[in-house]
């Protein structure tokens, strides 16, 4: 399983992997493919740094990427406390009382809450550009498209390449028009941010319109070698996958208390997601819970526009998170959270995926 992609990156193996969880990222790097590490958690430059020196420490000096959240269209800034005065009453009144119809309990008294959701501001993801260049790194993605012009041109002057999601061809185009030097082809069976074209049309279509001038990885609905393999044969250099990482044991590492998500990622069935703007404002595919079914009812408000959405909400996903009930989690989850049977290590997960690709490959090989 080697491509282009892997010189290109200096990897074994066409996976690029974008988690939250640190300890995930760097299993993955050392297990042969590329963790990215997602930074929109940190709203402190010092303790992304701090995390990003682990990871120079942890990876066996293999390579590594970070993802930043960078919107085409810069958000309104200021401080948490500045944007809040933006958030109509109403919804904070609709908020409360669905936390009071699932029973959520307040957080004790003694709970660490984290300071919000800034790292979706403009400013911040630049903070976490500027920390990411003082390491190792050998990627920076953008979640939300390309990525300004001069933060380009400061990863390319550092000898990083850039790579940005696309849910269209004509994105696709748009982002190497503007210097980035990998696409994501995001299917609509992603989880997190995504559009409305299926995998199996938007690689394709992507792959034809950017041409040889980039590498494209296919992203959404891959959970096994055999998807790998798809991913290959419809044009892609490599794949891109996030949702799969959530079931692994090294998230559990990053994210104490998380058994409660992963508990309802393993009942899920692939029907059991829901394409909403209820978690950033911004279309986004959630583990459909009793928290996103109490969105759809009659009397619940319109989702608010980034980041003031994030900010209407966090507090409740603080309080969800530590409720430790599996039936209100609200988390970003692809279609594929049907695969997930069983957490495991992420080099037991990788290893599985080399062997269903090797597997798929010998099954078309009878077929000439």
């Amino acid at each position: 399983m080697r491509t282009a992609l892997c010189e290109r990156l200096g990897i074994e193996l066409p996976i690029v992997g974008f988690t939250p969880s640190e300890h995930v990222a760097a299993a993955l790097s050392r297990a042969g493919g590329l963790g990215v590490l997602g930074c929109v958690r940190f709203n402190d430059a010092a303790e992304l740094d701090g995390v990003l020196s682990w990871m120079d420490d942890n990876t066996d000096g293999k390579p590594y990427g970070v993802d930043i959240v960078m919107p085409a269209k810069i958000p309104a800034e200021g401080t948490q406390v500045d944007l809040t005065k933006l958030i109509p009453d109403a919804h904070r009144s609709f908020v409360a009382q669905v936390l009071r119809d699932l029973a959520v309990p307040p957080l004790p008294d003694d709970t660490d809450e984290r300071a919000g959701v800034l790292g979706w501001l403009h400013s911040v993801a630049r903070s976490h550009v500027d920390v990411a260049l003082k390491h190792r790194i050998s990627l920076i993605a953008n979640a939300l498209g390309s990525p300004p012009e001069d933060v380009i041109d400061r990863a390319h002057a550092a000898g990083v390449p850039v790579a940005a999601l696309a849910g269209k061809g004509e994105h696709a185009v748009r982002h190497v028009e503007r210097g980035v030097d990998l696409v994501v082809a995001q299917g609509y069976e992603a989880g997190g941010h995504t559009g409305e074209i299926a995998s199996m049309v938007l690689v394709p279509e992507i792959v034809d319109a950017v041409g040889d001038r980039v590498p494209v990885l296919a992203a959404g609905g891959i959970g096994s070698g055999r998807q790998v393999a798809a991913a290959l044969a419809l044009g892609a250099a490599g794949v891109w996958m996030g949702s799969f990482w959530l079931a692994t044991e090294e998230y559990r590492t990053t994210m104490p208390g998380s058994g409660a998500m992963q508990t309802a990622l393993l009942d899920a069935t692939s029907a059991d997601t829901v394409r909403t703007r209820i978690y950033t404002g911004k279309p986004a595919r959630l583990l459909k819970t009793r928290w996103t079914d109490a969105w759809t009812a009659d009397d619940a408000p319109q989702p608010l526009p980034m980041p003031l959405q994030n900010l209407l909400v966090s507090h409740a996903h603080n309080r969800i998170h530590a409720a430790d009930d599996p039936t209100v989690v609200s988390m970003p989850v692809g279609q594929i959270v049907g695969r997930m049977d069983r957490v495991r290590p992420v080099a037991e997960v990788m290893a599985e995926l080399v062997r269903g690709y090797e597997e798929a490959l010998a099954r078309l090989d009878k077929t000439r």
